[in-house]
């Protein structure tokens, strides 16, 4: 049942972003060094947010935006969040506040948050800003629009200098991910799933743009959105290379209608199948300051692909020689 829940929390993630194109603690930090002037940043949705001074009781509505604080040097600064946020680890032990849909408004107030941070798609913003709270709503589905969640974010939390740094240091991490690729990879057509109906990652998404910085294709164009729902034939006649899917998903694939005709699926064990852990789609799932890490589990699924492969190529030959 957790594992079920938690596939469809990070389902909720994804077509959250798809939409959006979504007990108070006593001891709060002090005040002291908080900029003067006022904050003015303009959210997702073309709302001015503006803020007096930095915000010191921050509330965080979507994992991608509590990890985007607690990188930029604010995560004490956070109050409460989501029950999906999970990273860093002190915000596990914060007051969760509900889920993408089913927020907690009256536990939201009594937070005391003189900033809430929400999707652009959230139903929620609209009540929090007609109870007098200070609500920014912004998310990202690509890495440009990630770079500029991470601006955004560092701006209202009054460190506008701290985005720079956090966002070059994913970079490198993305570019080191890219030198683990082996060359047996380059090019490989991949089919990356983010929910069962199907729905996938295409190349106007951030996974699929961190796939791309890898040297791979993507069987899912750009034209069809960041994450489409799919016709599961769409999938069977492009007959990918590799997949990379949720481990639970992925014992399932050959029963799915007309799947096992799929060289990745009859050749799953071969490694043409990659069955990411839930810690691995937390990383996938987030357009945050981890996306360096993620570069780094498509990597590793990559090169355990082109290992596979030659292995098998190997083989295949060694057998055709006794012959």
């Amino acid at each position: 049942m957790r594992r079920w829940a938690w596939r469809v929390g990070l389902l909720s993630l994804v077509l959250l972003s798809v939409l959006s194109t979504a007990l108070a603690q006593t001891q709060v930090p002090s005040q002291v060094g908080a900029p003067s002037t006022a904050i003015r940043v303009q959210d997702d949705r073309g709302t001015l947010v503006t803020l007096a001074h930095a915000p010191m009781r921050i509330v965080t509505l979507l994992p991608s935006l509590t990890e985007a604080v607690c990188a930029l040097g604010a995560c004490r600064r956070v109050v409460a969040t989501d029950r999906w946020s999970n990273w860093p680890a002190p915000v596990r032990t914060l007051p969760k506040l509900g889920g993408l849909d089913d927020v907690n408004v009256e536990l939201v107030v009594a937070q005391r948050p003189d900033l809430v941070l929400v999707a652009p798609s959230s139903r929620v913003a609209a009540r929090l800003r007609g109870l007098g709270l200070t609500v920014a709503e912004l998310d990202a589905q690509d890495l440009p629009q990630a770079q500029r969640l991470f601006d955004k974010v560092a701006a209202l939390i009054g460190t506008p200098q701290a985005a720079a740094p956090v966002w070059a240091s994913l970079q490198t991490e993305i570019d080191a991910a890219r030198a683990q690729v082996p060359n047996a990879a380059r090019g490989v057509r991949v089919y990356f799933e983010v929910g069962a109906t199907p729905y996938a990652a295409g190349e106007a998404s951030f996974i699929g743009q961190l796939l791309t910085r890898l040297g791979v294709a993507n069987i899912v164009p750009a034209s069809m959105g960041p994450f489409p729902q799919l016709n599961p034939e769409f999938v069977v006649r492009a007959n990918p290379d590799l997949i990379m899917i949720g481990f639970d998903e992925a014992n399932a694939l050959p029963a799915r209608p007309g799947w096992s005709v799929m060289r990745a699926v009859k050749e799953a064990r071969a490694g043409r199948v990659c069955a990411l852990t839930l810690s691995d789609y937390d990383l996938l799932a987030r357009p945050g300051p981890r996306l360096g890490q993620a570069a780094g589990v498509l990597a590793r699924c990559l090169t355990r692909y082109a290992e596979a492969v030659q292995t098998n190529s190997s083989a295949e030959k060694q057998s055709g020689e006794k012959r």
